[in-house]
């Protein structure tokens, strides 16, 4: 039996497509069922839906055997006991600095406001800068507006929710996009089975993209 832990959300309703081209399809209503181990239509395969934050925990302390999870969470939270094995190019968005527009730098040290505290620190210090961190957990774009920070990291999509609040992309940090993690022990043990997934996989990612480009 391989388990897959899947993000809650936007990642979720991006992967659901690629596992179903693959015959793996939830045997029951994601949206109604209260069952935390989800059993597909492939009898070897069952799915974990987790916070996104939860995912790369799952998979580290082999809970799950494989993930899928936004490069930006393993950025922040690191990757111990797993390998990143497969871009699935999905989930697409930017990790970046926004600010409100016009904002003019002060001269007193930067406050950020992020829940991407690891990665904000290591991109400031990466241009030799120091900065005070306030973590948040949502709605990161209030900060400037209450004069609670200068600046915010945050992921940017279509961008529409910081025009609405006045701010604008200033740094672009990294590109993110949803990523396939699996346990390290696992991928030992299973390494047959788990490579063929990923090698599906691989293959809808690929056929996804060139048509997409057609």
């Amino acid at each position: 039996m391989i388990t897959l832990a899947l993000s809650k959300g936007r990642i979720l309703k991006d992967t659901l497509p690629l596992l179903a081209k693959m015959g793996i399809v939830p045997t029951e209503d994601l949206d109604k069922t209260r069952k935390l181990i989800i059993p597909t239509t492939r009898a070897d395969i069952q799915l974990l839906v987790v916070r996104a934050t939860d995912v790369p925990v799952y998979v580290a302390q082999g809970g799950a055997d494989m993930g899928i999870v936004g490069k930006d969470v393993l950025m922040e939270q690191g990757g111990d006991n797993q390998f990143e094995l497969l871009d699935l190019q999905i989930a697409r968005c930017k990790l970046m600095v926004a600010a409100p527009v016009g904002h003019q730098r002060q001269s007193h040290r930067l406050r950020v406001a992020t829940k991407y505290v690891n990665v904000a620190q290591d991109y400031f210090a990466s241009k030799g800068e120091q900065v005070d961190l306030i973590k948040l957990y949502g709605s990161m774009e209030l900060a400037p507006l209450v004069g609670m920070a200068d600046c915010i990291v945050d992921l940017v999509d279509t961008g529409n929710t910081l025009r609405a609040n006045g701010l604008e992309p200033t740094e672009h940090i990294a590109d993110i996009s949803s990523r396939l993690v699996v346990n390290s022990l696992a991928y030992k043990r299973q390494h047959a089975s788990l490579q063929a997934l990923v090698n599906d996989l691989a293959t809808q990612v690929a056929a996804a993209n060139e048509g997409a480009v057609s």
